[in-house]
């Protein structure tokens, strides 16, 4: 069959291509911005295409001759993101229906039986019935915590059992939830395809364990090897509480938090098993929660992630133009620019480059970047703790920690587009080029577009750290690759100490 995929560049869209692929199913993969999957490991497996979900010209050419319609979008990072995800479900649906597709496949969310819905859940739940009263043959898939290396839910559920031996916790940690393992809602969304035309409806999936959040937390300690967790819930915390502390605790920002949260204050299990009907259960049956835990762990430990929750969460498009393109319309940009000569070849340079972040760290004053951090979260932000989804390379649009992958020309140039809470837009350059003999000129640029008054004291307030941030930035990675390279250090200043400037247009 050929396949749509609206949110190819998501946790589940990244995962569910390449086994519609396996599968046999030709693939086109839909993006706001193609290049976030010009080096995913399936890249010349599948058609991929540009479209917005809210665009009616773009989604009809995206489902031009398209059997099935894979449609695994949401927009919690926007303000209003209610009236955006039902703006986009009536586009597709419509235009599924006019292009005279055969299916609609949704990934939702378990609706509980009782209690009044968050945003969150009602938004989903509003997504699916716009979907299945298109006219076109509709499964919806109704899931609750999905267990996956990389997933919010698992991350969220990783780093507050690792890192809190004792915690005190909302009651809701005794409500009872059916998790499901992201190998087991790839299975269902895959053969999902497949149903018969007169089956429309909904469906809900869960693993084989039913579990309270409380039970989970101390289950994962035990695949993990940590001690036994003190748990002790309390009535005071509200969900707007907790999503602080996972805020602060968790990489999971507040914005992805409080979503996570809504969504089982109440108690998430499913209500029917009719899809084993249709989609009958694997040999052995679906995955049980520890063998679900101790697979993720081991893509982590393995550095085998191939998507993260962070990957679709955006602030800004990464599209949006750089201050230096030719059609800005004007303004102020401070630069920082940092240039130095070294011994080291440039493919070494390139390797220390695109390992920046992470575990590696950022080469300069780590304590400062680790309170800037702090600071971000404080404040909402995401922080610095979103890590890398591999250790040696990047993909356009991937999240490494407060920064967004904008550009990736491998091995020349790296752009980062700052996510962190600031007073404007802010980029990081990291290029190399070939320098005289062997040897390499590794250029380092940081750039502000401040918006307002606070916009230009923030930069001013900062300028006089630049020295030691980014001048020591330039010299370390510098001095990383000329370690690496095994050459003698011999490097040199090209613009001695660095430039500032700013401009105007």
């Amino acid at each position: 069959m050929k396949c749509t995929v609206f949110g190819a560049t998501g946790y589940i869209g990244g995962r569910l291509v390449p086994g519609l692929i396996d599968a046999g199913h030709e693939v086109r993969a839909v993006a706001r911005t193609p290049e976030k999957l010009a080096h995913v490991p399936w890249a010349g497996r599948a058609e991929v295409v540009k479209g917005d979900v809210t665009d009616a010209d773009s989604v009809a050419a995206a489902l031009e001759g398209q059997d099935v319609v894979y449609y695994l979008v949401h927009s919690l990072n926007q303000h209003d993101f209610v009236a955006a995800d039902r703006e986009a479900a009536e586009t597709v649906a419509a235009a599924a229906w006019e292009a005279g597709v055969s299916r609609i496949v949704y990934l939702g969310g378990i609706i509980p039986a009782h209690g009044r819905l968050s945003r969150h859940l009602a938004s989903r739940a509003q997504v699916g019935r716009i979907l299945l009263a298109s006219g076109v043959p509709t499964v919806e898939l109704r899931a609750a915590v999905i267990l996956g290396s990389g997933s919010a839910s698992f991350e969220m559920l990783r780093y507050l059992t690792e890192r809190l031996p004792a915690m005190i916790t909302p009651r809701w940690v005794n409500n009872r939830i059916q998790p499901i393992a992201i190998r087991d809602v790839l299975r269902y969304l895959t053969r999902a395809a497949e149903l018969p035309a007169e089956v429309s409806r909904s469906f809900d999936i869960g693993g084989p364990d039913i579990l309270t959040y409380v039970e989970m937390m101390r289950r994962y300690a035990v695949v993990a090897h940590l001690p036994r967790r003190v748990i002790l819930p309390v009535r005071v915390l509200t969900p707007w509480l907790s999503a602080q502390w996972v805020n602060l605790v968790t990489p999971v920002p507040r914005s992805i938090a409080v979503p996570l949260i809504e969504s089982v204050i109440h108690e998430v299990v499913c209500r029917d098993h009719d899809v084993d009907r249709y989609i009958p259960k694997p040999d052995g049956g679906l995955t049980h929660y520890e063998r679900a835990i101790e697979l993720a762990l081991t893509r982590i430990r393995d550095d085998d992630v191939p998507t993260r929750w962070s990957d679709a969460s955006t602030p800004g498009a990464p599209s949006d133009p750089m201050p230096t393109d030719p059609d800005w319309s004007g303004g102020t940009l401070y630069q920082d620019v940092r240039e130095l000569r070294t011994t080291a070849s440039p493919e070494t340079v390139w390797q220390v480059i695109e390992a920046i972040g992470g575990e590696h760290g950022w080469y300069s004053f780590p304590l400062a970047w680790s309170v800037r951090g702090w600071i971000d979260r404080l404040v909402g932000g995401v922080g610095l703790r979103r890590g890398r989804r591999d250790p040696r390379r990047l993909r356009v649009g991937e999240a490494l920690d407060w920064w967004r992958v904008e550009h990736l020309d491998r091995p020349r140039l790296l752009r980062l587009r700052a996510e962190m809470r600031v007073p404007g837009r802010a980029w990081l350059e990291l290029s190399v080029e070939p320098g005289p003999g062997n040897g390499s000129t590794y250029r380092q640029r940081a750039l502000f577009e401040p918006h307002g008054f606070a916009g230009h004291a923030y930069w001013k307030g900062i300028a006089p750290f630049h020295g030691v941030v980014f001048g020591g930035m330039a010299r370390n990675v510098v001095g990383a690759a000329e370690r690496e390279n095994g050459t003698p250090s011999a490097t040199v200043d090209a613009e001695a100490g660095g430039r500032t400037t700013d401009s105007a247009g």
